[in-house]
């Protein structure tokens, strides 16, 4: 890899872990809100922030697939990172706005972030075993 697309490559990783973190933490704030019925849920930065970082995490993550021209079907921990993502995202919505109780919200929650646990695992492991891989 040439220095320049190795720095890029540093830079956009860092910048795709800073939004997972940041991504996580805003939801793990927006579910302990909706567990309290926090009426923070329904302000307007609380609505757009999420999709700002969620646009910036998956952009960076698109960008270092594209620098390493890897083939994303051609990789099975992509496809399961990506398969996670759009488990993430249902689970998601369920626990924040789509639950019809607080009980569902909740399973919601704790699925999402077991599902976000599962993607962080096959990011740093680069197998769809995850954090599995390491009982192997």
């Amino acid at each position: 890899m040439p220095q320049c697309s190795a720095m890029t490559y540093f830079v956009l990783k860092n910048v795709h872990v800073l939004a997972a973190m940041t991504t996580i933490s805003g939801f793990l704030l927006r579910g302990y809100w909706m567990i309290i019925g926090s009426e923070k849920l329904q302000h307007r930065v609380t609505k757009i922030v999420p999709h700002v970082v969620d646009t910036v995490f998956l952009l960076s993550g698109v960008a270092m697939v594209w620098l390493l021209h890897l083939d994303p079907f051609r990789q099975p921990w992509l496809i399961a990172k990506f398969s996670g993502l759009l488990v993430y995202i249902l689970l998601g919505t369920i626990a924040i706005k789509r639950g019809r109780t607080p009980q569902i919200r909740l399973i919601a929650l704790v699925g999402a972030v077991s599902v976000f646990a599962y993607i962080a695992g096959v990011a740093i492991t680069r197998s769809p075993l995850s954090w599995m891989r390491f009982l192997t």
